[in-house]
């Protein structure tokens, strides 16, 4: 136990092996049975809510248990922990809008939470492997987040609008500039990678250098949004 609930661990993760692969297959088939189910989702019918509190539980276990881990192992800091990464801002709207169902929030979490979650879980910053207690929870928490979000998108479909996409992507962009030029330069923290590339493997290392890093970051991101609006309002919306 003391090894699984480590401060580090002798076994390390390697990209896209076997239990890298099963966690994979997990997390894209509960995606697609969410998918496949999405008119039984629609206005979060009575034999769903037992789905939304699943998907609340696992999300605040996730947080509430890595704050635990940090501070048992005395590892805690500012810049590890704090849910200031994309996928830690999806997994508190996620959070926010399974309790209140309201359109601001679901808005919020289908942008930023399913795209971001699921590339997570393809490419992790992650050291160590399923013998450690960080293995799991990363794992159980970027796939939460995706399925979180992508139940409330499918729950409130009518939340999913162009009006959102641009107004979404526009507070993006202010939250950025905040993490940028306040939070990380203040705290020497890397929150959103906005001061360097993650340390492993991920699509970030096609994105140049220097101004042309951020230029790409915007416009790429900016593509994926909308590429992920289209695609809703194509299979979804329309259906």
């Amino acid at each position: 136990m003391e090894s699984w609930f480590g401060a580090t661990s002798t076994h390390y993760f390697t990209l896209f092996s076997t239990s890298h692969l099963i966690v994979l297959t997990v997390a894209l088939i509960g995606s697609l049975l969410l998918f496949s189910f999405k008119n039984k989702l629609k206005g979060n019918q009575q034999g769903t809510n037992w789905l939304r509190w699943t998907l609340l539980a696992l999300l605040l276990a996730s947080e509430i248990s890595y704050h635990y881990w940090a501070i048992t192992n005395d590892v805690w800091r500012f810049h590890n922990q704090m849910p200031f990464h994309l996928c830690g801002v999806a997994s508190v709207v996620s959070i926010i809008g399974l309790l209140t169902m309201r359109p601001f929030w679901i808005q919020l979490a289908f942008f930023f939470g399913i795209l971001p979650a699921f590339l997570a879980l393809v490419t992790p910053e992650l050291p160590y492997d399923y013998q450690h207690f960080r293995f799991w929870k990363f794992f159980i928490h970027h796939t939460a987040i995706t399925w979180a979000c992508l139940y409330l998108a499918l729950s409130r479909p009518q939340a999913i609008t162009m009006r959102s996409f641009f107004s979404t992507y526009s507070l993006l962009l202010v939250y950025a500039a905040v993490i940028g030029f306040f939070i990380n330069p203040w705290t020497d923290s890397n929150f959103l990678f906005l001061m360097q590339r993650p340390t492993t493997t991920s699509p970030l290392d096609f994105f140049g250098e220097g101004i042309w890093y951020y230029i790409n970051l915007c416009l790429t991101t900016f593509a994926l949004f909308f590429i992920q609006y289209l695609l809703f309002r194509k299979f979804v919306k329309h259906s």
